[in-house]
């Protein structure tokens, strides 16, 4: 009703050249909208029509060869065909099927679990970790992460994000971007009343960890050295519904001096878990963190909190300017997911729960000494001063184009067959950076 009177004011105009200017305007956008739709159904099609398409063609072409050929075949043949619908196998259509179809996605989460190795192998010696995977976590990774930790890698400032704190957490987070590679974040968490041997066992308990992280959906350990606790696992993490899961190969080790522990994790090549196209491999994954005792904030001089500093960077095959803007919004009701798991493990290791062989190998560490930590410490110079803040500094030459930045999302949207909701994400986080850009 609405269409047909405001086509009725556009006739109701004075003159011609008023009302054909007003048709103009009334008509250009429906026909810019079929345009754009015309482009996107085709550009965004499923994959099931085009296979689909292409098995009724195939199936029109043989149709008299088969039929030439039919009784022979059911002779010879003692069980019968598959059922088919118009020349298509219905296994091969539930398998095109989305997975929000509960039949479809059950098949399909089944077929995956029978691909997955067995989860421990608990006969695994240290030598066949180092004859198999010879880039595993060794003494350079030790090093590392004592330079990240002590600022001393010659790496980028860090800016600061964020400030946040419960009653018996406190958070900070970091982070900077490499000339190369993704973005690299650092934060550091204290728990109060919590010693670093639980929160060690906490983190490297992978079966506990299924019931606080609802992102890790499959986890196995496929190697494991009993001498250095030298650990190869399998991560199957749950990405949003509009990117595909990601898996991780992750080798693994602690190294100990006194009471402070430093955790290495990375993502190491591996032939254990043949790649698929889903869920999606991450090559590039370093997740590594620094736990040790701290003054509690209560101010009472007992080192009864527990002081974490994590560093962490992975290519997780999205932009990383999408990729930085999801972090910095989803960062905190990530983290506050952590403390309520770690506090539930303490109560289950105050009731003499069993340990998990995962706990168990977080508790084989290679010992090294202090002045040992410190001769890696001062083996590189220090690194920049730590920004106060990334809203303090203005960098030189960002003045994007608006144009420019819509240009590449258009060209990044069309290339993702992921429904609309990502297309929309895109240029929204698009048009944001347009309004950044222009502050510049």
């Amino acid at each position: 009703m609405a269409l047909a009177s405001a086509f009725v004011e556009i006739l109701e105009r004075p003159t011609m050249v008023e009302v054909f200017g007003e048709l103009v305007k009334f008509i250009t956008p429906i026909w810019i909208a079929v345009i754009v739709g015309v482009f996107v159904g085709w550009a965004w099609r499923p994959k099931w029509v085009t296979v689909v398409g292409r098995e009724l063609l195939d199936s029109s072409s043989q149709k008299e060869s088969s039929s030439s050929s039919s009784s022979s075949a059911s002779s010879s043949s003692s069980s019968p065909p598959a059922p088919t619908t118009c020349g298509i196998s219905i296994p091969s259509l539930s398998s095109l099927l989305p997975n929000c179809i509960p039949w479809a996605a059950d098949d399909t989460v089944e077929d995956q679990a029978l691909t997955f190795p067995p989860t421990t192998n608990n006969d695994s010696s240290c030598s066949q970790i180092e004859k198999e995977e010879p880039c595993s976590v060794t003494d350079e990774d030790l090093r590392h992460i004592c330079q990240l930790v002590e600022e001393k890698d010659g790496g980028p400032a860090w800016i600061h994000m964020m400030n946040k704190s419960t009653p018996t957490m406190g958070y900070q987070a970091w982070r900077r971007d490499p000339q190369t590679g993704p973005p690299q974040y650092r934060s550091r968490t204290v728990f109060e009343d919590a010693s670093p041997e639980t929160v060690r066992d906490f983190f490297w308990d992978d079966e506990f960890r299924a019931k606080w992280d609802d992102m890790l959906i499959h986890s196995s350990t496929l190697e494991e050295c009993p001498t250095t606790g030298t650990m190869l696992v399998h991560w199957v993490r749950k990405f949003p519904f509009f990117c595909s899961d990601r898996d991780y190969m992750i080798g693994r080790r602690i190294w100990e001096s006194g009471r402070s522990y430093y955790c290495v994790t990375k993502g190491v090549p591996s032939s254990a878990v043949p790649r698929r196209d889903k869920p999606r491999r991450v090559d590039l994954y370093y997740s590594s963190w620094c736990i040790r005792a701290v003054e509690s904030k209560r101010g009472d001089g007992q080192l009864t909190s527990c002081e974490v500093i994590l560093f962490h960077h992975e290519d997780m095959g999205i932009p990383w300017e999408i990729a930085k803007l999801g972090v910095r919004q989803g960062m905190w009701g990530a983290v506050k997911k952590i403390e309520p798991g770690l506090r539930l493990y303490q109560k289950e290791r105050a009731a003499k729960a069993p340990l998990s062989r995962c706990a168990k190998m977080a508790q084989i560490n290679t010992k090294v000494s202090a002045d040992y930590l410190r001769s890696v410490e001062n083996s590189t110079k220090d690194s920049m001063e730590v920004e106060i803040s990334d809203s303090a500094v203005k960098p030189v030459g960002r003045n994007i184009p608006k144009a420019l930045i819509v240009g590449g999302a258009l060209v990044l949207a069309c290339s993702l067959d992921r429904g609309l909701l990502t297309k929309a994400v895109i240029f929204g986080v698009a048009r944001r950076f347009a309004k950044i850009g222009r502050r510049l």
